[in-house]
């Protein structure tokens, strides 16, 4: 039985800014939760959770996870940027060539995310939040793909995207190189089974390649996906 993917979580400094950053951004409310500050999702958008964690940001960051939000034309994605710098974000400088349509910002605690130039026909009808962008290997999208029940939407050259059956945001890998792990990442993904049984579905991910590394004191159990990205599955 596949997970329900409950939501994209973010370490923070400041979880409770971060959290009021990213619910301004996208019309969201703000859920206090054992997890952190909660955006819930639904079945077409991701959720997002922001965790306390103090370690530093490192670039490149690990899963290079960043989120792609889309914009209906021209001025609603001047006022996305907008309203970005107006609730604490910045520009963020990662080599983007001017030519390009998108626009490259950081959120308050320095994670990257874009604003997508209107007419972009992969995130055609995703949502606000179009995508979760990651660095990552075919194989780690396939995993993905199989972990979550998710169809695989692009598989090309090594990149990879999977999608809800109910459509909405994409979640995509860039294939190779990926850089180098260092220490653990301030980006995971949160799972729990559909059907209750956490423990089935360990073995099941165990038996897709993942690895288990640790369960946590509110019974979450940490495993590994097969790029080693940390990621939990809890219990309800």
């Amino acid at each position: 039985m596949p997970l329900r993917l409950l939501s994209v979580t973010f370490d923070a400094h400041d979880p409770d800014r971060l959290a009021r950053f990213w619910a301004d951004l996208l019309g969201r409310e703000v859920v206090e939760d054992a997890g952190g500050a909660l955006l819930p999702g639904d079945d077409t958008q991701v959720g997002l959770r922001f965790a306390p964690g103090g370690a530093d940001t490192v670039r490149p960051n690990r899963m290079h996870l960043h989120l792609h939000l889309t914009s209906a034309s021209a001025a609603d994605q001047q006022q996305t940027v907008a309203t970005v710098l107006r609730l604490g974000g910045g520009h963020l400088d990662v080599g983007q060539r001017p030519e390009e349509g998108h626009v490259v910002l950081a959120d308050p605690e320095g994670y990257e995310l874009c604003v997508i130039e209107a007419g972009n026909n992969f995130l055609a009808g995703c949502g606000l939040l179009g995508e979760v962008a990651c660095d990552g290997t075919r194989e780690v999208g396939l995993f993905w793909s199989e972990a979550l029940g998710w169809p695989l939407v692009w598989d090309q050259d090594e990149e990879t995207a999977i999608q809800s059956p109910h459509g909405g945001t994409k979640v995509a890998w860039g294939g190779p190189p990926v850089a180098a792990k260092v220490g653990r990442n301030r980006q995971r993904f949160d799972l729990a089974p559909v059907d209750g049984d956490q423990q089935a579905e360990i073995d099941r991910l165990l038996s897709l390649g993942a690895t288990r590394l640790e369960t946590g004191a509110d019974g979450a159990v940490v495993l590994a996906d097969p790029d080693g990205n940390e990621f939990s599955v809890r219990q309800s």
